[in-house]
């Protein structure tokens, strides 16, 4: 078998054929399928192998004692012969990787041949086709699981205790100085865990990086702006924790958190950077100073590690494997998401080559994987479920009187609900904006007095009993969403919900739950794309299709302020998923049909996405969600091609249709383009007052956003998601 290996003498890396391990008794032995490599722990190592003898001496102290009292016991020349030697042969390289058992050894019961495993330890868990594994140190991979994303378990329980030895508790504040692998997780474990945090790292890369993963603010750790936000989010007190998640030999780190932490703060140490603590700021703080080690209790005694001698969970809760099966149990839940640290993903032929890139720094990564040769383990095909609607079809309502406007209450009143909706509606004919609800009573009052509605609460509940009130808008932040939505609707009322209408498989269905709860099915989700004056020309031209067509959709989406809310991605979801139903509602819409499956790739970091979806009849559609264009490029370009026709539209400013004889072009929109919010809202009052059908079929609001939510899924496992019950 192959391994990587490097001569810590010389500093060479290598591939080496080395001998199969033995599978011993109290381990098993496993096949790799992918390793990865800790760009923070391993370059150090491989760093350390490229300098002089005394460049080594000087980053070891610790050895360079070893030998000092060597040469006192046993003179230089023997002790020369043992340092030379040791540092002229081949030591490995990796801790952290996931593969399928091979062979079981005697008293091993918790696992058998084929099962995926993530495993652990810089002498059991190489970066090597085939690993002997002592049982305390791997852990079976929950279903569903990707074996690339459980690859992360050593790294993501190193991260795990550190977080642990911190103890935060809901409404902390925390500071992450230092914003490489473990300093992301950690970033994104404690938001988990209901802290806010503060991230610091020169790279601003990392930063947006950290900030998109769950950071409420990041920055440079000499700049203001982290000591500003440190400042606004504790009201001056200081944050509760700090974690030290860097390297390097600045005593910057230190420093910092004994200025930014609160009087008896926690500085949990989980890298390897100076600690030249300045007493008098720690001790004027009564600062408590705590060091994590590893993956947690157990490491670095043999009789846990290689005897197999478990700590009793009444006395130690949380051992180094408990950790391990915690944080994949975490990352198969969403409640911590890999996929975006991933910078590359390599052959293993190609290690050596890999390293080289890292160390010379012509490959900048906070992550790198090995694949390995012939390796075929996949994670269960993953699946998204499109909820049934047992409505019993689309119900109508009571047509209002004549002459009796339609009467909408907002629950809402942001940015999105006071540009784009209320400006339509306000002084429509047949509609009255009854009240607007809001968590602070100034923005209720401000909506109030701009828009003209009747009356302003914070009291959602009585909105929802008012029977005078025939249809809500919710308009809040996308977490909310499905929960009001289901509230609405078992009250009794229209909703118009904007997207998204959930950000998880259970939120959506909780919804349909209520839809046959109380046999009300008025929603409508706020696709309004489909409405379009152009688009719905441009289709009416392009006529109906006889074979299967491809949408091609790009969406030049921008970067995002600092600062916004949609970075929050572990309470408010990704990105995408705030916004993705438009693009995937217009695609279904030019195609007539809703998708059956879904498969999406990201650049490195996440920035980028691109999602095929594919339809009934084999038609497609390509969505190239992307963050970094120029700002001066067209936000939104569709086409469609079919049946020898092709259809263009740019940016919802101009459309044309071809058809192989003649040209079709639109005038270009004399104003500011038009996306469909003033057609959909009049579609939306519309079928209020007449009691008739809701301007989008319930099954196809629903298939959208599973179809959304499939593309989280989909990145995850790697592979394309299929969305269970699709008409």
């Amino acid at each position: 078998m192959k391994q990587v290996v490097q001569n810590y003498k010389t500093g060479e890396l290598a591939l080496l054929d080395v001998p199969v391990p033995g599978c011993k008794p109290g381990g098993v032995l496993v096949r790799t399928a992918y390793s990865l490599i800790s760009t923070g722990t391993e370059l150090m190592k491989v760093s350390e192998a490229g300098m002089s003898m005394l460049g080594k001496a000087r980053s070891r102290p610790d050895q360079v004692a070893k030998v000092v009292q060597s040469v006192a016991v046993n003179g230089v020349p023997a002790t020369y012969r043992k340092v030379m030697g040791k540092l002229d042969s081949y030591t490995p390289l990796g801790y952290s990787l996931c593969g399928v058992v091979e062979q079981v050894g005697d008293g091993i019961d918790d696992v058998k041949a084929g099962d995926l495993v993530a495993c652990a330890g810089n002498e059991h868990a190489l970066h090597a086709e085939l690993n002997w594994v002592p049982k305390n140190l791997y852990a079976p991979v929950p279903d569903g699981l990707a074996p690339q994303h459980a690859a992360f378990g050593t790294v993501g329980s190193i991260a795990l205790q550190g977080v642990r030895r911190g103890e935060p508790q809901l409404g902390d504040v925390a500071l992450v100085i230092g914003l490489g692998l473990i300093g992301q997780l950690v970033v994104q474990l404690l938001a988990a865990s209901g802290a806010r945090v503060v991230g610091a790292d020169p790279d601003p890369v990392r930063c947006e990086l950290a900030e998109r993963l769950g950071a409420a603010a990041c920055g440079d750790p000499g700049s203001p702006a982290v000591e500003q936000a440190v400042a606004e989010l504790t009201g001056g007190l200081g944050v509760d924790q700090v974690y030290l998640a860097a390297g390097g030999d600045s005593n910057q780190p230190v420093e910092l958190a004994a200025r930014l932490s609160r009087d008896r703060g926690r500085v949990v140490d989980i890298g390897k950077c100076r600690l030249d603590l300045p007493w008098n700021a720690y001790y004027e703080k009564e600062l408590d100073v705590r060091f994590s080690r590893s993956y947690g209790p157990g490491r670095y005694d043999p009789e846990y590690e290689l005897q197999g001698r478990d700590y009793p969970a009444g006395y130690v809760r949380w051992t180094e494997r408990r950790n391990l099966a915690c944080f994949l149990d975490l990352a198969a839940r969403g409640r911590v998401d890999v996929e975006p640290l991933v910078s590359r993903t390599a052959d293993f032929d190609d290690a050596v080559e890999t390293y080289r890139s890292l160390e010379g720094g012509g490959l900048k990564a906070v992550a790198v994987l090995f694949r390995y040769p012939g390796q075929t383990v996949e994670a269960p095909a993953p699946e998204v479920a499109v909820p049934a609607v047992r409505s019993g079809g689309p119900r109508s309502a009571p047509a209002r009187p004549a002459g009796t406007p339609v009467r909408l209450a907002f629950v809402g009143a942001g940015n999105y609900a006071t540009s784009m909706l209320l400006p339509h509606l306000a002084g429509r004919d047949g509609v009255e904006l009854s009240t607007v609800v809001t968590t602070t009573a100034l923005s209720a009052a401000n909506a109030q007095h701009k828009f003209g509605f009747a009356g302003a609460t914070t009291d959602l509940d009585a909105v929802l009993g008012d029977a005078s009130v025939d249809a809500v808008f919710v308009v809040t932040r996308h977490s909310s969403h499905a929960e009001l939505t289901r509230k609405a609707l078992l009250a009794g009322k229209a909703v118009f919900v904007e997207k998204p209408l959930a950000l998880t498989e259970d939120e959506l269905a909780g919804v349909l739950a209520a839809v046959e709860e109380s046999g009300n099915d008025r929603l409508q989700v706020g696709f309004n794309r489909r409405f379009a004056p152009l688009l719905r020309d441009a289709s009416e031209r392009f006529g109906a299709r006889t074979g299967p067509g491809h949408v091609r959709y790009l969406v030049n989406a921008g970067r995002l302020d600092h600062g916004s809310w949609y970075l929050q991605q572990a309470t408010e979801g990704s990105r995408f998923a705030g916004e993705g139903g438009h693009f995937v509602d217009t695609a279904s819409r030019l195609l007539g049909a809703d998708p059956v499956s879904v498969y999406a790739l990201t650049t490195p970091g996440g920035e980028d996405l691109q999602v095929v979806l594919r339809y009934p009849d084999g038609s497609t559609a390509t969505i190239g969600y992307v963050t970094t264009g120029p700002a001066g490029f067209p936000k939104e370009t569709i086409d469609l091609v079919a049946d020898g026709r092709a259809l263009r539209l740019d940016d919802f400013v101009r459309a044309s249709v071809y058809d192989g004889r003649k040209r079709w072009v639109s005038s270009r929109l004399p104003k500011a383009r038009d996306k469909g919010q003033s057609a959909q809202l009049a579609a939306f009052v519309k079928a209020v007052r007449t009691g008739g059908p809701m301007p989008v079929p319930l099954e196809s609001l629903v298939a959208t956003t599973a179809a959304t939510l499939a593309v989280r899924a989909g990145l995850a496992a790697g592979v394309p998601v299929t969305l269970a019950g699709a008409r």
